[in-house]
């Protein structure tokens, strides 16, 4: 196994032993399974479901102008109360 030196800042160290040593692990291997789920959950790819690729395209085009689409709603709210 190979070892590498990083730079940390100390009171992060001493509260992640304290962490370590209260869960019977050492800091190493916590660090070495933190960055093993963090690099495999990058590598992941989830798929969208069938459900929801359906609803691509549904709803109707928003201007680039109104993306919180208050120009819209406005005029949904001006043709319902003419």
């Amino acid at each position: 196994m190979a070892t590498t030196a990083i730079r940390l800042n100390k009171e992060l160290v001493d509260k992640a032993q304290a962490y370590a040593t209260a869960e019977g692990k050492s800091l190493s291997s916590i660090i070495e399974d933190f960055l093993s789920r963090f690099t495999s959950s990058r590598e992941e790819t989830e798929e969208i479901p069938d459900i929801v690729l359906s609803l691509l395209g549904a709803g109707a085009p928003v201007d680039d102008d109104d993306i919180n689409g208050r120009k819209a709603y406005y005029g949904h709210l001006e043709q319902k109360h003419q």
